[in-house]
């Protein structure tokens, strides 16, 4: 099922000793488009110190209370790496706080998750992968010793959900509205739709892009770039907030862009049949 970001904004996360904060704001990677981290501001209980919750860490949603619940306690949330949230995340800061969890690096794989297609699948509590085998295997594997150490040297792309919100969509012939929210697959956080408003010439409709359109996120100028044209984004199918999103009007969606729907497997490698 997909969720919109706004939905998840200040719910509760509660460990399994007692809540740990809200929700103040997500990092995702912008080269796969999936949710890493949930930037959550404690309470009193931490000086209100804002930390990193990792989507391996999270058990269940309770969507009706608005709770996430937690697989890890409130000491290990306090004893964590201390990462400053309002500056860039980087891999070696990753590293040290993946490693303190005893998580397996989610960029090792060719899923979404590493080894896995969601969070869960690759918490220890879940699988048994614990620290200490993940030392022993890598010893004994230099390939993947030295895909460690590469992996060490590059930074990630996390970027703030939050940020995103407002950045302009540049179509291939002009700009045509903004980005106004995010709609998230609650199985695996990855990003499926930004939700976009043209502008009131355009009749300030709602319509949904895919990261697949994406050819350029510009942090810089607050801008986002498709291989679309305006004329096919004003035509796209209306998306209603109101309303939960089905696999029918996705499927409608795809349609009109005469492009295959990611539940299919089938990566879209730019527009079909030319017309955009």
């Amino acid at each position: 099922m997909l969720r919109s970001m706004d939905d998840l904004k200040h719910f509760t996360l509660t460990a399994t000793d007692g809540n740990v904060g809200n929700i103040k704001d997500f990092l995702f990677d912008d080269l796969t488009w999936v949710i890493r981290y949930l930037v959550v501001e404690t309470g009193t209980w931490l000086f209100s110190r804002k930390v990193l919750i990792s989507s391996v860490a999270i058990k269940e949603t309770n969507w009706d209370d608005k709770i996430l619940t937690l697989l890890i306690s409130k000491d290990q949330v306090k004893n964590s790496p201390n990462i400053d949230t309002d500056k860039p995340v980087s891999r070696q800061h990753e590293m040290d706080y993946l490693d303190f969890y005893g998580y397996p690096f989610y960029w090792e794989g060719n899923n979404l998750w590493g080894g896995s297609m969601t969070p869960y699948a690759i918490n220890p509590q879940y699988t048994g992968y614990m620290p200490e085998q993940k030392t022993t295997f890598k010893a004994n594997h230099v390939y993947e010793n030295l895909e460690r150490l590469h992996h060490q040297k590059v930074d990630p792309n996390l970027r703030s959900c939050q940020a995103v919100i407002g950045y302009h969509i540049h179509a291939k012939d002009g700009q045509i509205g903004h980005i106004t929210g995010i709609l998230v697959e609650e199985s695996n956080w990855a990003i499926r739709y930004f939700v976009v408003k043209a502008w009131h010439w355009y009749g300030g409709r709602e319509v949904l892009i895919s990261p697949e359109w994406i050819t350029a996120l510009r942090w810089v100028n607050d801008s986002v770039s498709v291989d679309l044209s305006r004329q096919k984004i004003k035509d796209a199918p209306v998306f209603d907030s109101s309303k939960e999103l089905n696999r029918q009007h996705e499927e409608s969606i795809y349609e009109h862009y005469e492009l295959y729907g990611y539940w299919r497997g089938i990566t879209n490698e730019g527009v079909k049949n030319g017309e955009s």
